[in-house]
């Protein structure tokens, strides 16, 4: 079942926001070599309890930390580790905050100190696929329409798309009613609708889509050892142009 949202709850997710946002902008001044995934998780700990928040993905379903900390060929739900970051390599940074009820989910990808040509491509890319399928994301409009924008660009590109995580609905609980793929074909799927708030997180990679699983049951990496990498914004689907919740550019 999908549920749109009221204005209040709208606000409610907003506020969350504004503060999943703060926290990514203090991450990018961390972010350089020697400094380990396992400090990020702390510091967002402390950041957002200072803020009145709490890391929503903390405890759900066992997950043991505050943050996401995907590096290199981990696709998505990389644990955080004691393991210094090191010049060129590319960390994604995924979190979800709660702060009165209201979640805000984010991911971002940072380079870490000099990145070769390609992998800066890759993370340039993937941003500005996230933004082509956010274009799509109207009233009236399908779900098959974001994921084609994004595929289409990607794939134009050199790069893969993963298709084994998706984008979702959000609030009141982290992964709610619809899955939102990140491929597909125009005019197939749900229709968007005024009121339905929604996450978009293409996921690119260098080489092969595939993923596979670490023994951990929660990291995801590719099947090749390429780089992958992560954008994502939640975003309320409007009568005109779609609000970016999780916008760090307002």
């Amino acid at each position: 079942m999908i549920n749109r949202k009221s204005k209040r709850e709208i606000q409610q997710m907003q506020d969350a926001a504004d503060i999943l946002v703060a926290t990514h902008k203090e991450i990018a001044k961390r972010i350089k070599p020697g400094v380990t995934t396992l400090e990020l998780d702390a510091f967002v700990e402390t950041f957002l309890e200072k803020h009145g928040a709490t890391p929503e993905q903390k405890g759900y379903n066992g997950y043991p930390y505050a943050i996401c900390a995907s590096v290199n060929d981990e696709i998505c739900h990389g644990f955080p580790n004691d393991e210094p970051l090191k010049d060129g390599d590319i960390v994604t940074i995924d979190m979800v905050v709660n702060l009165n009820g209201g979640l805000a989910d984010s991911a971002w990808t940072y380079a870490v100190g000099n990145v070769d040509e390609k992998g800066q491509k890759l993370i340039e890319v993937t941003k500005e696929a996230l933004y082509r399928g956010i274009a799509q994301a109207k009233h009236g409009h399908r779900l098959g329409d974001i994921g084609h924008a994004i595929q289409t660009y990607a794939e134009g590109e050199g790069f893969s798309v993963v298709r084994d995580f998706t984008g979702h609905g959000i609030g009141p609980t982290i992964h709610e009613d619809p899955h939102v793929p990140h491929y597909g074909l125009p005019n197939k799927g749900i229709r968007l609708k005024e009121g339905m708030v929604i996450t978009i997180e293409p996921m690119l990679n260098e080489g092969d889509w595939h993923s596979k699983m670490d023994d951990n049951g929660w990291t995801a990496r590719t099947v090749d050892k390429g780089r992958s990498v992560q954008f994502e914004h939640q975003i309320v689907i409007t009568k005109d142009e779609p609000i970016i919740l999780t916008e760090q550019d307002k």
